[in-house]
This record gives C-alpha cells, sequence and structure tokens, in this order.
C-alpha cells in the first residue's frame, strides 16, 4: 500500500510539470500511507508522485514504475496476488525492471497495446484489468500515445479520488485531502471502473454474473470446497518481504483469517513455501476497553490456534480525544464508520510501533455471507441476496475505507482475504438460501453465517466459531457508543442541532452524534463536493435503506449498532 497523486493535461500547450512544488506538497499529505520513499514523474503531459510503503521487493519496486524505454510510466497503490501467474502467461518478453508485483500492470498493458492484431480491442484494458486479483487504484501514462487510463480494484478496496481544478486539469489521488481544496468536484472514482482520457470515457470492468440472483439458483458449493477456496485466498494474500500479522478481534471472520494464517505462517509463500519464513512466528492483535468482549474472546482464540498475541486497551477519553484526527485520516463522517475507525486507528499506531507494516483482516465476509443481525429479518432468498450485492457495492464507502485509512494512517497495510476475487466468485455464485440463517437440523440455535461456520467445524473452539455477530464498534466495548452519544450531547447544543438542516443542507445530521461528527468533517474538508463522497441514508445494524422494510420494528429501532436489532443481538458477557 502506498498513496499516488496525479495530474494530467493533453491540450497543446500544456506544461503541468511546472506543477511539481505543488505536487509535492500535497502528496505530503498523503505520506503516512507511504513513510518509505517518494517518487516524482513529470512532463508537460503527465505529473505522477508515489509515497511508498514497501512490503514486497523493499529493496527495489521504487516507484513511479517505468518499462524499460521509459515510455510507460505507472503510479499505483496496491498488490497483485495473481503477479507470477500473469507473468508467465506474458510471451513477448516484456522486460521487468523490477521485482514489485503491481510491475505487471505495465507488462499487461504493453502486450495488449502492441500487439497489431488487437486493433481497437488493445485500447480496451478491461478485459486484463478483470484477471488481476488483487486490490489497486492506479495511474498509468503513456507518452508515445499521449493517454493515461486511471482505474480502480473491483471492491474498491483501495481509496481514489479525482476532480478537475479551476483550469480544467485532471486531478487523482489516494486520499480526498490531497484534492479537496484545488478541485471543486472532487468524488470518489467508482471502484470496478477504467477511465481513459483518450476518450473521456469511464468503462465499467467488473460485473459477474452472480449479481443476477438468478444465475445463483439452485448452486450448491460443498463445505470442503467453501474451506479450500478461503485457505487459497489467505495463503496468497500473505505475499511479504516485511514483518506482518493478523487482526484478533475474537469474532468469527478474524478467527478464520487467523487460524488459516497460522497454517502457512512458517513457510515462505514467495518461493511456493519451499524455504522458511523470514518471520515464522505469527502475531495477532486486538484492541477494547477493558473488560470488553473482543478482548476476551481474541485471547481464547489466539490460545487455541498458538499466535503471539498482543491485546490492546484504551480508555473512553482516549477515544474520544482521538475523534478529529481520526475523521481527517479516513475523511468521513458516517457515524458507524467513525465508531468503529477510532479503535482501529488507536490500534495501528500500536501496531506499528511493533515494526509491523501488513496485517490480515476480516472484512468482507458479512457483506458476502449476510452476517449482521439485521439478515435474520430477510423475507426469501432472493431480498437476501440483492442485499448482499449492494452491500458489496458499498464497502468502498464504510469497512474498505474504515480498513484502509484508519490503519494506514500509520502506514499499516490492510489486506483483506474475504474480498480475494477468487473466493467472492465461489462465494457469492452460492444459492442464497444456503446463506439464510434458518434451522439446520442440530440442536443449535438458528445463526448468521451458519455455512461458513459449519465448514470450518472442528478449526476453532465452539466459543468462538459460533459467537454471535458483534459489530467492531460494538465489540471493543459496550460502553464505548454510550460514551460517544453522551460527549456528543455536551458538545452540541440544541439550538445549533436545531439548525441542522440549514448548517448542512445536503444530508442534515439526524442525531446529536452524527452532528458533532459532521462539524469535524467540515472543519478539514469544506464544501459541497466533500460532503457529498459520504453516503447517507437510514439504517440499522448497517444494513441497506432497502433493507429497512423487511421489518416493521426497524424503522423505529434506525441505529448502525447491532444491539438495535431487538431480539437478536445477545449481548456478550463484558
Amino acid at each position: 500500500m502506498c498513496s499516488i497523486l496525479g495530474i494530467f493535461d493533453l491540450r497543446p500547450g500544456a506544461d503541468v510539470s511546472l506543477l511539481r512544488p505543488l505536487a509535492l506538497s500535497l502528496s505530503a499529505l498523503q505520506r503516512h500511507r507511504g513513510p518509505d520513499w517518494s517518487g516524482v514523474h513529470a512532463e508537460p503531459a503527465a505529473l505522477l508522485v508515489h509515497e511508498r510503503l514497501a512490503i514486497v521487493d523493499p529493496a527495489g519496486g521504487a516507484q513511479p514504475l517505468r518499462s524499460a524505454d521509459g515510455s510507460l510510466v505507472l503510479a499505483v497503490n496496491g498488490e497483485i496476488y495473481n503477479h507470477r501467474e500473469l507473468q508467465d502467461g506474458l510471451q513477448d518478453g516484456y522486460a521487468f525492471q523490477t521485482g514489485s508485483d503491481c510491475e505487471v500492470i505495465n507488462a499487461l498493458y504493453s502486450h495488449h497495446a502492441g500487439r497489431a492484431d488487437t486493433g481497437a480491442e488493445a485500447d480496451d484494458i478491461g478485459p486484463w484489468l478483470a484477471r488481476l486479483n488483487g486490490i489497486f487504484a492506479f495511474a498509468l501514462w503513456d507518452s508515445v500515445r499521449g493517454r493515461a487510463v486511471i482505474a480502480r480494484d473491483p471492491i474498491g478496496v483501495c481509496p481514489l479520488y479525482w476532480g478537475h481544478d479551476g483550469d480544467g486539469r485532471l486531478w487523482v489521488a489516494s486520499e480526498m485531502k490531497a484534492l479537496a481544496r484545488h478541485c471543486d468536484d472532487v468524488a470518489q472514482f467508482p471502484p470496478g471502473h477504467w477511465y481513459d482520457t483518450a476518450t473521456g470515457t469511464l468503462h465499467r470492468y467488473f460485473s459477474p454474473a452472480w449479481r443476477d440472483h438468478d444465475a445463483t439458483r439452485g448452486v450448491v458449493v460443498e463445505p470442503d470446497a467453501l474451506r479450500h477456496a478461503f485457505e487459497a485466498a489467505v495463503h496468497r494474500q500473505m505475499m511479504s518481504d516485511v514483518p506482518y500479522g493478523v487482526l484478533l478481534s475474537g469474532g468469527l471472520d478474524s478467527s478464520l483469517v487467523a487460524a488459516c494464517a497460522a497454517r502457512f505462517a512458517r513457510r515462505r509463500i514467495e518461493d511456493d513455501d519451499a524455504s522458511e519464513a523470514w518471520w515464522p512466528r505469527l502475531h495477532s492483535f486486538a484492541i477494547g476497553l477493558e473488560g470488553s468482549p473482543d478482548l476476551a474472546a481474541a485471547e481464547v482464540a489466539a490460545a487455541a490456534l498458538g499466535t503471539v498475541h498482543h491485546g490492546f486497551v484504551y480508555t473512553l477519553q482516549e477515544g474520544i480525544d482521538a475523534v478529529p484526527e481520526v475523521i481527517r485520516h479516513i475523511e468521513s463522517h458516517d457515524v458507524t464508520t467513525v465508531r468503529a475507525s477510532t479503535p482501529m486507528y488507536l490500534l495501528a499506531r500500536r501496531i506499528k510501533a511493533m515494526g509491523v507494516k501488513m496485517v490480515l483482516s476480516g472484512e468482507g465476509s458479512d457483506e458476502i455471507f449476510g452476517g449482521y443481525l439485521y439478515f435474520h429479518k430477510a423475507p426469501d432468498a432472493r431480498a437476501f441476496h440483492e442485499e448482499t450485492v449492494r452491500k458489496l457495492d458499498a464497502l468502498y464507502q464504510y469497512d474498505c475505507l474504515r480498513a484502509n485509512k484508519a490503519m494506514m494512517a500509520w502506514g499499516v497495510e490492510a489486506r483483506v482475504p474475504f474480498l480475494d476475487l477468487e473466493f467472492l466468485d465461489l462465494a457469492m455464485g452460492m444459492d442464497a438460501g444456503e446463506k439464510m440463517v434458518r434451522e439446520r437440523g442440530t440442536a443449535r440455535r438458528p445463526i448468521e453465517k451458519a455455512v461458513l461456520r459449519e465448514a470450518f467445524d472442528g478449526l476453532l473452539p465452539d466459543s468462538i466459531l459460533w459467537r454471535q455477530k458483534e459489530q467492531f464498534s460494538d465489540g471493543v466495548g459496550y460502553g464505548w457508543i454510550d460514551a460517544l452519544k453522551a460527549h456528543a450531547a455536551q458538545v452540541v447544543g440544541e439550538r445549533a442541532f436545531a439548525d441542522a438542516a440549514q448548517r448542512f443542507p445536503h444530508a442534515p445530521p439526524a442525531t446529536r452524534e452524527a452532528y458533532w461528527y459532521r462539524s469535524l468533517f467540515e472543519d478539514a474538508f469544506p464544501g459541497a463536493a466533500c460532503a457529498r463522497t459520504v453516503p447517507g441514508g437510514p439504517s440499522i445494524a448497517c444494513s441497506s435503506p432497502a433493507a429497512i422494510a423487511w421489518d416493521a420494528s426497524f424503522a423505529g429501532q434506525a441505529d448502525p449498532s447491532g444491539r438495535a436489532v431487538l431480539g437478536v443481538h445477545q449481548p456478550s458477557s463484558g
């Protein structure tokens, strides 16, 4: 993970290289993402700046990445997990300049653009983009054709923003803070898309068959197949030349990631497990208030898996003090995102202090398998499946944004094996009827994600494998959300809150807590365009607005906390 910043101007006589000092100063606002090295490429039509967090090929791999003849220049934030397979499939002898996994993007572009028999199809990078199994946001400059292409990974794990300045130049950056005061139309670049400056066209390249419920009906995925696919996803994403670990809240998802990682940790992934890993002991990390459910459960899981575990405690005041800085880093005022990002931000600082630069995390599972507690109320398989698709479509605005930006605030990369494209295709391609919360012929009560739990039966203690979903902002300690609400009530006066719609005409905050966050956001990111980058609408336990209609009680209990699903949420002790 790193940060990128690009400026493009293809008009005759333009010279964006004159903006080099400005670009460097704005890129520095993102340097927490890439503290290891800075790189610049400047010419009249294109200016690219890169801040590097070195994880693969730390001694080489500096960016921007250039082809041997210098005609292709690539600034990329991400990881390409199947880069070796893609590289082996190229037959035209592209001369790789580094050991970076991301240089395969230059190679694929060169391979397809350079084939005379492809004609106009060479301009469409979508087919080969769809072959990248990884997380990425990049800007590629083709100096021979005078063309830039910009792209983002299918789910939006890596952040990317774009906009235009007052002179019409195109800007792109990993974080909004680099563009907010120069681009009045700043917006999130959509996941699963690529943009071509040669045509001015935005193209969608990711449109899997499983988006349509009818394509999944009757599709059975055996437990062993599901388990093996996820193990392979974790294995792929463990490639690293620096110390790494796992986030372990003691919930199902993080515990499954940790369990699979523990299987492979002693061998080096980069040479197909042929040699001993450079850091063979797997470290796990958790955070919570004193006595929190997550800290207790994480200890149980870590003991069972044999990880070197580190549980950190934070206080309510430490969390409240961090909120303004958290909002500046995550670039969101969404209530549940701020609630969950704050402890994650504090944890990232602890992890960084221990010399760890990458962690595996469990984001994405709840969206794929319907793990949020409101899924208990899904009326049928179609509604269930369509909601999972909506949730995956929105991940880049919520959990992916949180995991990436809260961790990268301290230069720690978060990888998400549940969103591995091969695993995603398998898990989302199965009949949603198998995922629904229902009686399953056992003595256990109906529970969310039973199909996933059954696939890993015996891998974890039952108290972890069958633990009910706790949203991260709940699991760190139920007092956390209550303290945030109480603090907001103190700092947001009645008169100010009554005028919320006048001060914030776009998506006015509905609670004092939301008003507090919105005020802090506005201080850092003024203007209507910045406000529009944050989603809104009613939610219960992180539902989409559409799912509110599933149960009559939801309308009166609309809070993103899982505790709002009355009759389903069962409090953990602690």
